[in-house]
C-alpha cells in the first residue's frame, strides 16, 4: 500500500472517530447544559497538555530528521572515500591500478544493487559487501610502492580505505529504527490524551467546532505519520538513497 494512501486513511480515520464521538456526546448532553461553564482549570490543563505535547512532537521530528540527515551523510562519505581510492591509484602500475578500480566498482555495484535491497527489506548489510570491501583493503595494503610518487599516494589511500570502512559501519548502525518503542508509546498515548482533552471543553456540534476538531486531530495524525516515515532512514518514503554512489560512479548505474 502506498505511504500517501496510508497517511490519508489514517487522517480520515482519526477525523471520523473524533467527529463521531463529538456528535454522539452532544446528543447525550441535556438542553440545560451550558458549555460556557467549563471550569477555568480544565481550559488551563488542556492548554498546557497541548503545549507540552507540541514540544514533544517537535523534538521527535527533529530527532528523526537529524538521524535521516546523518544516514545520508554516511552514504555520501562512503561514496566519496571510494571515489578517492578509485582516482588516487593513478600513479600505480596499470595492472595494480586496474585491479583496485575493478574491485572498487564491484563493491559499489554490490551496494547499489543487492545490498541496498537487503537494507530496505531486512535492515542489515550483506556479507558479500563486507568481503568486497575487505578485498579492496587488501589490494591497497598489500602493494609495496616502488617509487617516491607511489609512496606519497600510499598513505592517503589507506586513509580513504579506513574512511570508507568507518562510513560503512555507520551506515550499518543507521539501518534500524531511530525511535525506541517506549517513545512511540508516549507519542501515541500523548496524542490520545491531547485529543481526548478536547471533549473536556464540552465541544458542541456546530460546524465551526466540528471542523476545528477534525483539523486538529488530522494534524496530529499527520505529524505522527511524519515521524514514522522518517524513523527508518533507508526504508520509507523520505529516505536516504544511494544517489551519491550513482553520481560518483555513473558507469555503475548504467
Amino acid at each position: 500500500m502506498p505511504e500517501w494512501l496510508v497517511l490519508v486513511l489514517a487522517m480520515v480515520a482519526v477525523c471520523a472517530v473524533v467527529l463521531t464521538v463529538t456528535v454522539v456526546q452532544s446528543r447525550r448532553i441535556g438542553e440545560d447544559d451550558d458549555p460556557t461553564e467549563t471550569p477555568d482549570v480544565i481550559e488551563y490543563i488542556t492548554m498546557m497538555i497541548g503545549v507540552v505535547y507540541a514540544i514533544v512532537l517537535g523534538l521527535a521530528i527533529a530527532g528523526v530528521w537529524e538521524a535521516r540527515s546523518a544516514a545520508q551523510d554516511h552514504v555520501r562519505a562512503e561514496a566519496q572515500a571510494l571515489h578517492e581510492i578509485h582516482e588516487r591509484v593513478r600513479p600505480y602500475p596499470a595492472e595494480v591500478r586496474d585491479r583496485i578500480r575493478a574491485d572498487v566498482d564491484a563493491y559499489v555495484r554490490q551496494v547499489v544493487t543487492t545490498e541496498w535491497d537487503s537494507m530496505v527489506d531486512h535492515g542489515r548489510l550483506t556479507d558479500r559487501g563486507s568481503a568486497l570491501l575487505e578485498k579492496v583493503r587488501h589490494d591497497v595494503t598489500d602493494y609495496e610502492p616502488k617509487t617516491d610518487f607511489e609512496a606519497q599516494a600510499y598513505q592517503p589511500l589507506l586513509d580513504q580505505v579506513t574512511a570508507a570502512d568507518d562510513a560503512r559501519s555507520a551506515r550499518a548502525d543507521s539501518t534500524g529504527a531511530t525511535m525506541p518503542g517506549v517513545v512511540w508509546f508516549g507519542l501515541i498515548a500523548g496524542a490520545l490524551v491531547t485529543i481526548g482533552m478536547v471533549f473536556a471543553l464540552q465541544i458542541r456540534r456546530t460546524a465551526r467546532e466540528l471542523i476545528l476538531a477534525g483539523i486538529f486531530s488530522a494534524l496530529i495524525a499527520f505529524l505522527l505519520f511524519l515521524i514514522w516515515d522518517f524513523d527508518t532512514p533507508y526504508t520509507r518514503g523520505v529516505s536516504a538513497g544511494a544517489e551519491p554512489f550513482l553520481m560518483l560512479f555513473p558507469h555503475i548505474g548504467g
